[in-house]
């Protein structure tokens, strides 16, 4: 399972079914793009230490970006852009989960629909 930025977030906000949708997982992965969306939305240190601590704990895997990642997603936004908009994070985290055979987790479903590859899982945080 790839768990999209969104279901981090809300974990980290204290949603209660955020924990509980993680704890169903005992391995997942996210995409470096997730971990660098994170770390920009932190506001001090010890929040960034509570992501490290929450990762390590969870034994996330964090998968990097390759050529065949990044070429899904220029073929992603190549092919979708103009009808319906795939921003590049979004492009990339969708490879990622294609080329990596996983399904992605997400509550921003509508990010990842145009991109018929991706099998989605929504989450809903309330």
């Amino acid at each position: 399972m790839l768990i999209d930025t969104d279901i981090i977030v809300w974990y980290m906000r204290g949603n209660e079914k955020a924990r509980e949708t993680i704890e169903t997982y005992p391995r997942f992965s996210i995409s470096v793009v997730t971990y660098m969306e994170l770390v920009q939305g932190m506001r001090n240190k010890n929040e960034l230490r509570a992501l490290r601590r929450a990762l390590r704990a969870w034994k996330t895997e964090i998968i990097y970006i390759n050529e065949e990642i990044s070429s899904k997603a220029m073929f992603f936004v190549e092919q979708y852009y103009l009808s319906h908009p795939v921003h590049l994070a979004d492009a990339l985290i969708g490879a990622t989960a294609v080329t990596h055979g996983l399904s992605l987790l997400t509550g921003n479903a509508k990010h990842y629909t145009p991109i018929k590859d991706v099998e989605i899982v929504k989450f809903k945080p309330g």
